[in-house]
């Protein structure tokens, strides 16, 4: 008796032909946009205006807009500076370390997940920049010689080493990201008629000719790059992380938080790759491309992180107990029962609870249900930040400063408007540049095409 290894599923459905996978993943640029895409990108950019108006608010009146107060001094700002941050961390992870493991099924949704982290990027930069209150003076943060006398920007404190990671993080996956669309945007300079677009498209393309020089140079800069961004996937996160793991507040000085952070942060990245992923997927008809075996598969990893995230919150709980610190016991126990308990909850069960649900393949394989469940995921995700920073600061050391928090409209609103944000450029993204690398996916159509395996298969059984 000899096993026979089961021929795995294809990632590229239909019989799909070179031409044809050319002429649907460029239809929406060069066809009118869908119906769905107008209304969505209409709602995204009203809720952007919105935050636009709550922004200029803030920074015409001051951060005593917010709901922030003298004992919750971190509120929102920074909730949902490490939220964004989080979001954008699957980007460069799917397509850096799937590139350097050689995972085929990466190639449908990479150029999505690294829009993705450089949209999500600069939403959490307009916290950062406004957290300081007044942002015309954010250039004392720079270390600029005799300057200020003797006030000198710390350069032990994690605060600038973020400014550092993030701003790194940014620009290699900026450029990653344009690299792996050059060759996209050759092909699509060889096909419009229009002129305008046929010289807009001219320039983005750098004169690719599809050459096997440029191949190979191509490939070459795309697996440095890689390697290059691999490091950062988990350095931007740990580095975050120290904002609280150096302090001496009790409930975040602590050294899980670094490995803590980056599981978190991968596990937000992914769930928010296939709300997206499941959208384009319908607006655009790319069912063909993104099948039920990418799903599946990023199912998997959400799987794999949330349970990592699970064993963090039951780790520290655990230290917590062991450490005999009754300040560092009492902030998990104002956590678990105090005011804002309902946010614990929350947090435990979207986050913990939820992703549990993807070990039935059934599942695992709904549409409806991954799309449900990716957002129930990233909301956990929200509520993870939020505990961490606001239930921890309304109860410190001294009980006559203990407050509780609630946020202005105006804190809601920019929050509302850095969504809308997202948005609004990844729709416009999508509109006008391929949501998917044709050109990989070309490179694995003929080991992993739909007649392609069918013919595999025949070829075996004789």
């Amino acid at each position: 008796m000899h096993a026979e290894s089961e021929i795995r599923l294809p990632l590229i459905i239909g019989n799909k032909s070179y031409r044809q996978i050319t002429d649907e993943i460029i239809a929406p640029i060069e066809g009118k946009a869908a119906r769905g895409w107008y209304a969505l990108t209409t709602l995204c950019a009203i809720c952007f205006l919105w935050g636009i108006c709550c922004l200029a608010y803030t920074i015409g009146v001051g951060i005593g807009t917010w709901g922030s107060s003298n004992n919750v001094d971190w509120a929102w700002d920074i909730t949902n500076f490490v939220w964004w941050i989080g979001i954008g961390h699957a980007g460069t992870l799917i397509s850096a370390v799937l590139l350097l493991f050689r995972q085929k099924w990466r190639m449908a949704i990479n150029r999505s997940a690294e829009a993705m982290t450089i949209f999500a990027v600069m939403c959490a930069a307009i916290f950062v920049l406004l957290h300081t209150g007044r942002p015309w003076l954010d250039y004392m943060l720079f270390p600029l010689p005799n300057q200020f006398g003797s006030l000198w920007p710390n350069f032990n404190s994690p605060l600038l080493w973020d400014v550092f990671a993030v701003s790194t993080y940014f620009s290699v996956s900026l450029v990653f990201w344009y690299i792996g669309l050059i060759p996209d945007f050759g092909m699509i300079r060889d096909r419009v008629i229009k002129p305008w677009q046929k010289k807009f498209y001219g320039l983005l393309s750098f004169g690719w000719g599809g050459s096997a020089r440029h191949w190979s140079r191509f490939e070459e800069v795309s697996l440095v790059l890689a390697g290059l961004s691999t490091p950062l996937v988990f350095s931007v996160h740990s580095i975050v992380s120290f904002d609280f793991a150096t302090s001496v507040v009790p409930g975040w000085h602590t050294t899980i938080f670094p490995p803590y952070f980056v599981a978190g942060a991968v596990f937000s990245g992914f769930a928010m790759v296939l709300t997206l992923m499941l959208v384009v997927r319908k607006i655009y008809k790319l069912e063909h491309y993104l099948t039920i075996k990418h799903i599946e598969y990023m199912n998997i990893v959400i799987i794999v992180t949330g349970s990592i995230v699970g064993v963090a919150y039951l780790t520290e709980l655990f230290v917590a107990w062991y450490s005999g610190v009754e300040w560092e016991q009492y902030a998990f126990l104002n956590r678990a029962t105090g005011p804002l308990a309902w946010s614990y909850w929350a947090m435990m069960t979207c986050n913990v609870i939820s992703p549990q649900l993807f070990w039935f393949k059934k599942i695992r394989t709904s549409i409806v249900a991954t799309f449900i469940l990716s957002i129930v995921v990233n909301i956990g995700m929200w509520f993870e930040r939020f505990v961490i920073i606001v239930t921890t600061l309304c109860r410190t050391f001294v009980p006559s400063t203990w407050s509780t928090y609630t946020p202005s409209f105006i804190d809601v609103g920019i929050f509302v408007g850095t969504i809308g944000m997202f948005g609004t450029f990844f729709l416009l993204f999508s509109r006008y540049f391929p949501v998917i690398a044709q050109a990989e996916l070309k490179t694995i159509l003929k080991a992993s095409g739909e007649a392609q395996k069918k013919a595999a298969a025949e070829g075996g059984h004789h």
